[in-house]
């Protein structure tokens, strides 16, 4: 078996740390010249909308009190009812992989399985929407994605929300 000096291991991990950085940066080359009050906006309506309380693990629960780098990254709590159990998605990754135009086009088209609002989305202004997406993108890529969606009938893993069945 072959060993590894630790400085072997120290330009290993540096090289590691170097390309994460490097990703990092490029990942917010699109953020240059976002003004500062854009970004501002973008938080405050991630805060008013109800963003965090599904999509930031323990928002709700805590008060609000979960660290800003903690924001936005998905959730493993489900939201189970006749539709099946859904999950808050990572909205860091999945804005990471769209562009503002993309963005937008989703928030006025897409319509999600309960309990998530889309019509608070497609009814948002536009410049409300690209304010979010910013503040979004200026948060970086971090988190896991969501669970996947388990169709009625299947049981899912771990805790969820249970809605009731509608009155008939």
């Amino acid at each position: 078996m072959l060993e590894r000096s630790s400085s072997t291991r120290f330009a290993a991990a540096f090289i590691i740390a170097l390309g994460a950085v490097c990703a990092f940066a490029a990942d917010r080359e699109d953020l240059q010249g976002i003004s500062k009050p854009s970004l501002e906006r973008g938080r405050y309506i991630a805060q008013i909308a109800g963003c965090n309380d599904c999509h930031t693990p323990n928002y709700a629960q805590s008060g609000g009190r979960v660290p800003e780098k903690d924001w936005l990254i998905g959730d493993r709590l489900g939201w189970r009812g006749p539709w099946g159990t859904t999950y808050p998605a990572n909205l860091r990754m999945t804005m990471a992989r769209m562009s503002e135009e993309d963005w937008v086009r989703v928030a006025r088209s897409a319509q999600y399985r309960p309990p998530m609002p889309w019509f608070a989305l497609r009814d948002m202004k536009e410049t409300d929407l690209r304010a979010l997406y910013r503040f979004v993108r200026s948060l970086g890529v971090a988190g896991e994605p969501a669970p996947a969606y388990v169709p009625p009938g299947k049981e899912p893993h771990g805790g969820v929300v249970q809605f009731p069945m509608p009155p008939q």
